[in-house]
């Protein structure tokens, strides 16, 4: 296999599917999966014509990708979109790739990332968003992963706490705005959740991600206004909220929960179980859902989770315990400006919350949020402050 040849002729195919029509990105990336067809079928049958066959591999990969993502948009205007309650259906291959793709010689951060890349179809900026790390960092990480395995074989599947970690990152993306994708990671959690022992150390994990993704499905229909525009979770409709969903994830969360094996996902869902419990924003059970950050923060240490905390803590103890508690969050934590402009705003400084909430505007991951932040800012620049 000569490696040297195949670097060579990468920015040439790079550079004939940017003239066909390919955004760079999606050349890129089609450019990579036909390299690693090339470095596994090549040292039994190598090409006579190498770069024609990079050329029109790299051409079918990007077609495919292509007409891959027309037709997931495609299905979300479809009201057949949303998961159907109760068992799951006939298992089809997509979950058996997740677990391929998770293979045991790559890394868990490097098999999420490569899971999420070639069978959740998520792009290297939203896996990179998901993570925290620059898009360059990330789409490393997705290069040395597909080298790692292009030499290996596929007889070793990855281990049940990858593939519940690449489920719940595909949920999120979904979350925030492609609910074909969380549809999809319901699905599969179903699957996952019909097919695991019920004697395996992460079925209680594996029922905590199916309840969670249930309860912040439950209210998919009412975090955005007719316009797009964002509604925040004390604002939304409680009464379009679908309860057949809460019954049902609530149900689940509580059987997973009885087999005390606590775990991070069963910790998000009690939080999300709690609100979903609430009649009104005003009787949320914030100290209770303090207690449950506590707990999560003990199981992952995680900024994000603290950050989530500091809110908590704001409604539960009052709003300077609450920005207390962000003191001890890095001030670079995506949100973190949007934290605190919230925190500020309710202790009544609203010149320090306007400025914050237009630092968070610029900083926001997407416009809908961006343009949530704004209208905070200009709320209270206008003196219309709660």
């Amino acid at each position: 296999m000569n490696e040297t040849l195949l670097r060579s002729l990468t920015p040439s195919v790079l550079g004939i599917l940017v003239r066909r029509g390919a955004d760079f990105a999606a050349a890129e990336d089609a450019v990579q999966d036909a390299l690693v067809e090339a470095v596994r079928g090549w040292p039994a049958d190598p090409p006579r014509d190498a770069k024609g066959w990079l050329v029109t591999v790299a051409w079918r990969k990007f077609l495919d990708a292509t007409r891959a993502d027309t037709a997931r948009r495609r299905r979300e205007d479809r009201l057949d979109e949303e998961p159907a309650a109760g068992p799951a259906p006939a298992v089809d291959d997509t979950l058996q790739l997740y677990f391929l793709c998770t293979h045991p010689s790559l890394t868990p951060s490097s098999a999420v990332a490569l899971t999420l890349r070639a069978v959740g179809g998520l792009t290297t900026r939203q896996i990179a968003q998901a993570y925290l790390v620059p898009e360059a960092t990330m789409a490393q990480r997705i290069s040395r992963a597909k080298r790692t395995v292009s030499g290996v074989r596929f007889d070793q599947p990855g281990d049940v706490a990858t593939v519940l970690r690449v489920l719940y990152l595909v949920f999120n993306e979904g979350y925030s705005g492609d609910v074909d994708l969380a549809a999809e990671a319901i699905r599969l959690t179903r699957q996952l959740a019909a097919a695991i022992d019920a004697r395996h150390i992460l079925s209680g994990e594996v029922a905590g991600l199916l309840a969670l993704m249930l309860l912040h499905h439950a209210r998919r229909a009412t975090r955005t206004a007719p316009d797009g525009s964002l509604v925040p979770l004390a604002e939304q409709e409680r009464g379009r909220w679908d309860t057949g969903a809460i019954a049902e994830g609530v149900e689940i969360l509580r059987t997973a929960l009885a087999r005390d094996r606590l775990g991070e996902f069963q910790a998000q869902a009690a939080i999300a179980a709690l609100h979903a419990d609430a009649l009104t924003a005003e009787e949320t059970d914030w100290v209770q859902i303090v207690e449950w950050y506590d707990e999560l923060a003990r199981l992952t240490d995680s900024p994000v989770v603290r950050l989530n905390r500091a809110v908590a803590v704001g409604e539960a103890d009052g709003p300077r315990a609450g920005l207390a508690a962000l003191a001890e969050v890095d001030d670079a934590l995506p949100r973190h400006a949007a934290v605190a402009a919230y925190l500020h705003e309710r202790d009544g400084d609203l010149v320090t919350a306007a400025r914050l909430y237009a630092e968070a505007a610029r900083k926001a991951p997407n416009l809908a949020e961006r343009d949530h932040l704004t209208r905070q800012a200009a709320r209270l620049n206008t003196g219309r402050g709660r």
